[in-house]
């Protein structure tokens, strides 16, 4: 699968996919029905794009005029492929990319804040709910109106048992699943 900026500042750019199989690039249909959701939302709004794999999702929210981006990742080529991506669409300058274990960094101190925080991590490890719960056991990371937005296969959804965060909206397309919570 190609990866590519649908929308924006660096539509059309070919992003560098990383290598082997530890990453899932999310398709363009779902890239494009999220900020179809998000819609003008995104302009001027900060992400930390949690598992940046690709760093598709993120560089799409700049292309689209978003602030700026921290992405995290705990692997050294997802964290080079991200680099080059960056470089390739000119985003560098609005962008953090952060090497280390994810969960350490939702549970660390708050360091700023933002309006979406992007949760798609590795399929069928659980991981998706364990950064939701570490995420929901510090929320300081999200700014008032913020929306934490789960990407995961749909047969990984299950209830999660939160007390900062609820889910108010579901939409899956084919394999992929996107679940939307906010604060309460």
């Amino acid at each position: 699968m190609s990866l590519r900026v649908i929308s924006g500042k660096a539509k059309g750019r070919k992003l560098k996919s990383v290598p082997g199989d530890t990453t899932r690039p999310v398709t363009d249909l779902v890239k494009q029905a999220l900020f179809n959701i998000l819609g003008e939302d995104v302009v001027d709004s900060t992400w930390w794009d949690v598992f940046g794999g690709t760093g598709a999702i993120g560089i799409e929210a700049l292309s689209r005029g978003a602030a700026f981006v921290r992405f995290s990742e705990l692997n050294r080529l997802p964290i080079e492929t991200i680099k080059a991506n960056l470089e390739l669409t000119g985003f560098t300058d609005q962008a953090e990319i952060r090497r280390g274990d994810a969960f350490a960094m939702l549970a660390s101190p708050p360091d700023r804040q933002f309006d979406y925080v992007y949760i798609a991590p590795p399929q069928y490890q659980e991981l998706w709910s364990k950064a939701l719960r570490a995420l929901d056991a510090n929320p300081g990371w999200l700014a008032e109106d913020a929306w934490v937005i789960v990407q995961i296969h749909p047969r990984e959804a299950h209830p999660v048992e939160l007390k900062q965060l609820v889910s108010f909206d579901k939409r899956k397309y084919g394999s992929t699943l996107l679940i939307f919570y906010e604060k309460k």
